[in-house]
C-alpha cells in the first residue's frame, strides 16, 4: 500500500512537460494506452509483467484451461487449470488434484509468475497433479457479478470470511464436479490459509474432500505480528472502520494503468530507486536480500498488488488490535474472529454483542504448517498456538533459512529447496 502512495506522490511532482513531450511521441494511441508504450520507450519492461496467468501458462510451455465460477451470491470467479506440459501424452490423464489458494493483494499469477524452474503451479505439474489455480472475490480475475456493478458499494461489501464461506466451496465443487474425483490437496499462502481455516470451522462439510492442507506462512492469530507498519495501522481501526460502516466499503488498490507504469520505472531491475520498492516490501513482510531477486521485481509488480476490498484488510486489522491492548507489560491474547461491525450492529447481525471466534479445534482434515523466524506477519509463536488448537495438525516445519520471509514462500531464489520439496514429499506420502 505504501509503496503506491509513494509512487502516486513521485508522479503528482514529475515534470508535467517532460511526461507529456514523452506522451506525444505515441500520439496515435489513447491517454491510457500511451502509458505502458511510454513504459516500453523508457525501459525494458518484461514481458511476463504484462501477460495474464493464463498467458504465462501458455508461454511457458503447459496446457491451460479456464473455468468460470458463481457463487451462491452471485460473484463470478476464474480458476486457472494446469493439467501438464504442452508436449507430454497424459494431460488427460486421471490425477491427484492440487488446490492452490493465493493470499491477500495476490491472484492466481503469483504461482506462475517466477518460471517453471522456480513457481509452484509449473513444479506441481510436472510432479504429475491436476492444478487448479483459485482467485478470490475482487481480484482482476474475479471482478465482475451476476447483478452487481463493481462501482456499488455492495460490491466492495465482503471480508475474507466471505472467500471462505462461500468462494472455496464453490471452487471445490467445481472442481469436484469437472474432475469426478472426491478428494484434493490444497495449498494456501497467507490469506489463503485464512480463508481455509474459515471454511473448515464455519462450512465442515468441505473437509471431507481435502486430503491434506498444506498452509505456507499461515494467519489465524495475529497477536505477534512483527511489521511496524502493520502495527501502526492497526491502531487507527476503531475510528478507520465505523467510518467505512458509514460510508460503504471499497476497492483497495484499482487497476491503475498510470500507477502501475511509475512502478515499473522506478522498480526495474536496474533502477537507482529499486532499493526503496523492495525495502518498502521489507517494511512489511521482514527483511532477506540474499533470497531476493531484482530481476523478478518488475515482473511481480505487473501483477501485485491485487485489487481486494478494504473490508479484507480491516478484518486483519481488528486481529491485531484484538491481540495489542496493554495491560501494563501484558498483551491481552489475541482471537481468530469474525467481523467486528459495532455493539449494535453486531447485536443485529450475531445476536451478540462481540463477533463469534471462528473454532479451530472443529477442523478435522489434517493440516501441516509451515513457517518461518523472519516472517513478521506469520509469527513463529502465533503459529504454534494455531497448531496446538488445531482439531487433526499433522504436522509443523520451520524453514530452515532463518532470513525466510513471508513473501519467500512464493518468490524466493531457493523457495523450492526450502518448501515446495518439502511440501511434495508429505503429498508423495498420501498418494
Amino acid at each position: 500500500m505504501l509503496l503506491s502512495i509513494f509512487l502516486v506522490s513521485f508522479l503528482a511532482f514529475a515534470n508535467a512537460g517532460w511526461l507529456d513531450g514523452v506522451l506525444d511521441l505515441i500520439p496515435k494511441l489513447k491517454p491510457a494506452e500511451k502509458i505502458p508504450e511510454m513504459l516500453n520507450l523508457l525501459t525494458n519492461t518484461s514481458e511476463d509483467a504484462l501477460l495474464t496467468t493464463m498467458e504465462l501458462i501458455k508461454k511457458y510451455g503447459y496446457n491451460g484451461e479456464l473455468h468460470k465460477v458463481t457463487t451462491s451470491d452471485g460473484y463470478i470467479l476464474e480458476l486457472h487449470r494446469i493439467t501438464g506440459r504442452s508436449n507430454s501424452t497424459d494431460s488427460n490423464a486421471q490425477k491427484p488434484i492440487a488446490f492452490v489458494m493465493h493470499g491477500l493483494l495476490c491472484d492466481s499469477s503469483v504461482w506462475v509468475l517466477s518460471g517453471p524452474e522456480r513457481s509452484l503451479a509449473f513444479i506441481l505439474a510436472d510432479a504429475g497433479y491436476d492444478v487448479w489455480l483459485g482467485n478470490a472475490r475482487g481480484n482482476r480475475y474475479a471482478h465482475t457479478h451476476a447483478n452487481r456493478k463493481i462501482k456499488d458499494n455492495d460490491y466492495w461489501n465482503f471480508s475474507w470470511h466471505e472467500i471462505g464461506t462461500l468462494d472455496l466451496p464453490a471452487m471445490i465443487d467445481h472442481i469436484v464436479k469437472t474432475t469426478g474425483r472426491k478428494k484434493m490437496f490444497y495449498l494456501g499462502h497467507s490469506q489463503g490459509t485464512t480463508t481455509f481455516f474459515v471454511m473448515a470451522s464455519e462450512r465442515p462439510e468441505y473437509q471431507e474432500y481435502i486430503e491434506e492442507m498444506y498452509a505456507m506462512a499461515p494467519i489465524a492469530y495475529c497477536g505477534r505480528m512483527k511489521s511496524p507498519l502493520l502495527q501502526i495501522l492497526a491502531q487507527f481501526t476503531i475510528s478507520v472502520d465505523r467510518f467505512w460502516d458509514k460510508v460503504g466499503y471499497h476497492e483497495f488498490n484499482p487497476d491503475n494503468v498510470l500507477t502501475n507504469a511509475v512502478q515499473q520505472l522506478m522498480c526495474a531491475e536496474k533502477a537507482v530507486t529499486q532499493p526503496i520498492c523492495s525495502n518498502l516490501m521489507f517494511l512489511v513482510t521482514g527483511f532477506n536480500v540474499k533470497q531476493f531477486d531484482p530481476a523478478l521485481l518488475p515482473v511481480i509488480l505487473g501483477h501485485v498488488p491485487a485489487s481486494a476490498a478494504t473490508k479484507q484488510l480491516l478484518h486483519y486489522a481488528q486481529l491485531i488490535k484484538s491481540a495489542n491492548l496493554s495491560t501494563g507489560t501484558v498483551l491481552l491474547p489475541g482471537k481468530f474472529k469474525q467481523y467486528d461491525h459495532g455493539l449494535i450492529q453486531n447485536k443485529k447481525i450475531y445476536g451478540s454483542s462481540t463477533p463469534p471466534i471462528y473454532d479451530v479445534s472443529k477442523i478435522k482434515a489434517p493440516v501441516h504448517l509451515y513457517y518461518s523466524k523472519n516472517d513478521w506477519l506469520a509469527n513463529v509463536k502465533d503459529v504454534e498456538k494455531l497448531h496446538s488448537q488445531l482439531g487433526n495438525p499433522s504436522g509443523k516445519t520451520l524453514i530452515a533459512d532463518k532470513k525466510f520471509n513471508h513473501v519467500d514462500y512464493m518468490w524466493a531464489i531457493d523457495v523450492k529447496k526450502f518448501v515446495y520439496d518439502l511440501i511434495l514429499a508429505e503429498m508423495k506420502k498420501k498418494l
